[in-house]
């Protein structure tokens, strides 16, 4: 390979970047220049008949054969092996015409936006194909109870419905953060050339309407040497893999025999070489590990980014891009993987309801009766609550009527009698759960309710997505059109 660059050079950076530029970025790269070339067609920047000559020459670039082209040395990027190429089929006179009132600067920020918006796309359609899953696993288990922990300890019932809800609208809040740095992400730089625009008459907003954005970005200077909006896209990943990485790790402990909460379907576990008897849910682990990675790629994004200069900086450009793309491709894959493995998710709803009153978990609802049909103050009711724990640890021979009795003559000086058949109903984890109906409580009254507002939200982002994608094929086609007409 010969090269009027260094060596080092050439093997450390320029052959990397024109790879991770032809895998990433060249069908954009090719989108802008048709645009940009119908744009100064349509202003009369340049002549007819030169329009349409560079046009044949766009079309006679064969994407395939590109991705397939080692790096030569003689060109510094892939932007300026096309410009060769076009050259090549309409002479440098007229390909020299196509990069009129622009510069690699302007199109290498259209291009980041585009694939980032594609990136952003993509898990925005894994995060609701996990929200759909939540919902469906939720719909069937309303009526599930289980023993919620707080501190790692066991606190209270709960459903399986209750809990899966409270993730599903911690995954609504992350898609609200996903369409507002989609926002933000889809306006258009081009025309923004070097850094301070250019002389020429041209329009931004017919380059924007070509390439699918909702419009141009404004100041030229900050076109260039902002990346707000990609910290915006790395912050909403990182947010929403941090709270799927705390889901998964609850999934994996629910997935142990000593929980035994939760079971797997087979073609997401693996078995052990030399164990027999073992089933690991390997799929949830791939799904915290991958999740992992992309949060620690994402902070790596941000530390690339912190103290560069605001301007023109290659920080923020070709080294960055790959490891932007590996981010989301990574998250993408943990939060696809983790609802196809739920999808399978079997629960044993008899064993979970038989352990969920263990452990005293119910005794919250006996101090919360005690307030409600005997006027004690709840202070005083948990204490008398609390020492009926202890006197049956130290009397476990007695009935819970007469432990109530005491705990409370100890308490308040007075007597309070509940039967042992009352007793026990209150302190039913079933009981616990039905009188729980605030909003957002685990009554399945008001889990039905919190579903049909989950499906209702679910079903108003999947629209989001569907409009946006069609904008998207709408400009595609109305640029197809465009250009063939020169």
């Amino acid at each position: 390979m010969s090269s009027r660059f260094a060596p080092e050079y050439t093997t450390c950076v320029l052959n990397e970047i024109f790879e991770d530029a032809k895998s990433l970025f060249l069908a954009p790269l090719m989108s802008i220049h048709y645009s940009h070339l119908v744009m100064l067609a349509a202003r009369g920047i340049i002549p007819a008949q030169d329009a349409h000559a560079i046009r044949e020459a766009l079309d006679e670039v064969r994407i395939d054969e590109v991705r397939c082209t080692p790096y030569d040395g003689e060109c510094e990027d892939l932007y300026f092996y096309i410009e060769r190429l076009i050259a090549a089929r309409c002479g440098e006179e007229a390909a020299g015409r196509l990069h009129i009132a622009r510069s690699r600067n302007d199109i290498d920020m259209t291009m980041y936006r585009m694939r980032q918006r594609e990136f952003l796309l993509d898990l925005f359609a894994a995060t609701l194909a996990l929200r759909s899953t939540l919902l469906d696993l939720a719909a069937a288990h309303r009526e599930t109870i289980f023993a919620a922990h707080t501190h790692t300890q066991r606190a209270q019932p709960t459903t399986i419905a209750h809990y899966l809800l409270g993730v599903s609208e911690q995954l609504e809040r992350d898609t609200r953060r996903l369409i507002a740095a989609y926002e933000c992400t889809n306006c258009n730089p081009l025309g923004s050339c070097a850094i301070t625009g250019t002389g020429f008459d041209i329009d931004r907003r017919m380059t924007s309407e070509l390439l699918g954005f909702s419009g141009p970005t404004v100041n030229t200077y900050g076109s260039i040497a902002t990346v707000d909006y990609l910290l915006e896209s790395v912050s909403a990943a990182a947010i929403l893999l941090t709270g799927h990485g705390r889901f998964v790790q609850d999934l994996l402990l629910w997935s142990t025999a000593e929980f035994g909460y939760m079971r797997l379907g087979d073609g997401f576990v693996q078995k052990s070489s030399i164990m027999p008897q073992k089933r690991n849910p390997v799929a949830l682990e791939h799904a915290r590990a991958i999740g992992s990675k992309a949060l620690g790629q994402a902070i790596a994004i941000v530390t690339t980014v912190h103290n560069t200069p605001f301007g023109d900086i290659v920080d923020t450009e070709d080294d960055l891009q790959p490891l932007v793309y590996s981010m989301f491709r990574d998250a993408t894959r943990a939060v696809k993987l983790n609802a196809a493995a739920l999808r399978t998710a079997e629960f044993d709803a008899q064993n979970l309801e038989a352990r969920a009153g263990d452990g005293w978990t119910t005794l919250t609802e006996l101090a919360d009766t005690l307030v409600r049909q005997r006027g004690v103050s709840f202070n005083a009711a948990h204490r008398i609550a609390a020492r009926m724990v202890s006197l049956r640890a130290a009397h476990p021979q007695k009935q819970l009527s007469q432990l109530l009795a005491e705990a409370s003559e100890e308490v308040l000086g007075v007597r309070i009698a509940l039967g042992d058949d009352e007793i026990a109903g209150i302190l039913s984890p079933r009981h616990f759960i039905a009188v729980r109906r605030t909003l957002g409580g685990p009554a399945p009254e008001e889990t039905s309710r919190a579903l049909d507002v989950g499906r209702s939200q679910l079903a108003a982002d999947e629209e989001w997505r569907r409009e946006v994608v069609n904008a998207l094929q709408r400009a595609e086609n109305m640029l197809k059109e465009r250009s063939a007409a020169l």
